[in-house]
């Protein structure tokens, strides 16, 4: 309708290419146009002014044989003061695009092995956006930005790897576990020693304590008691020792059956035995 009425509507980030008798005539900015039709104009087209992206996917070989695609994103625009060349020159955009980017990549990852392909490839998109800015600016476009976005290697290749990076995990982990078992049976040792260290001191306590409380009460009895000696005593401490010894067995629940002699001669005997023992371990 609005070419019936000689009006042309150019919307906007879109320039029009107008022709006159079929040969270009001028770039129409963004808004109402008039265009004459019975002199011979007409509209050839629109260009989109917006940034656009293609996405190319490109396989190709390392340097050590593993197969790899590379997915690299291209944004580029057409610009406005070389729309008739970009409108003109190239019949198909994306595909020339493409062109370069899988020329750049197969002659760029096949000089890296596979580790270095995943270090270096902000290189490879740099060189990918050198090459496409050099070819694409003779046809009026410009290369925004240019990412290379993943790099798959084959299947097989991706499990291999993962399964030598989850064995040295394994074997860091088994290193780790090792030695804090190492430390912690060091410091299990460690508490065993001071623990008897601590147990023997206190027997010792124990035992000096038990000395001179013996050695107070043989003092105190035979100044009490005059004519009594250290041997008195110390028969007297015994069998009460003995008569506190067979109190403890008969009140508990829990002892076996205990058969020893029993009576003043028994009592006579242990003292003795217990008397001879002592010497015999000074004698040593």
């Amino acid at each position: 309708m609005g070419q019936a009425f000689c009006c042309v509507q150019v919307d906007q980030s879109n320039v029009a290419i107008r022709e006159q008798f079929g040969k270009f005539d001028e770039v129409l900015e963004p808004g109402c146009h008039c265009l004459p039709w019975f002199l011979g104009s007409q509209l050839a087209g629109q260009l989109s002014l917006r940034v656009q992206q293609l996405d190319v996917r490109c396989e190709t070989k390392t340097k050590d044989n593993v197969f790899v695609t590379v997915v690299a994103s291209v944004q580029y625009r057409a610009l406005a003061e070389k729309a008739a060349d970009a409108f003109y020159k190239l019949s198909n955009t994306r595909a020339q695009i493409q062109a370069y980017v899988f020329d750049v990549i197969r002659a760029s990852v096949p000089k890296l092995e596979l580790d270095s392909t995943f270090e270096q490839k902000n290189e490879i998109a740099k060189a990918v956006e050198e090459e496409l800015e050099k070819a694409m600016s003779a046809y009026g476009y410009e290369i925004v930005q240019t990412l290379i976005v993943d790099i798959e290697p084959d299947e097989h290749v991706k499990r291999a790897m993962n399964e030598i990076n989850a064995a040295s995990r394994m074997r860091l982990a088994a290193g780790e576990k090792a030695e804090a078992e190492k430390l912690l049976q060091i410091k299990r040792a460690e508490g065993e020693a001071e623990s008897k260290y601590l147990s023997g001191l206190g027997i010792a306590r124990q035992r000096q304590a038990i000395v001179d409380g013996l050695r107070d009460s043989v003092l105190a009895f035979s100044v009490n008691v005059p004519g009594t000696s250290a041997k008195d005593v110390m028969d007297m401490i015994l069998v009460t020792q003995y008569f506190d010894t067979m109190k403890e067995i008969g009140a508990s629940s829990k002892s076996s059956s205990v058969f020893i002699p029993h009576g003043p001669g028994a009592v006579r005997d242990i003292t003795s035995q217990i008397r001879e023992g002592l010497l015999q371990a000074e004698a040593a």
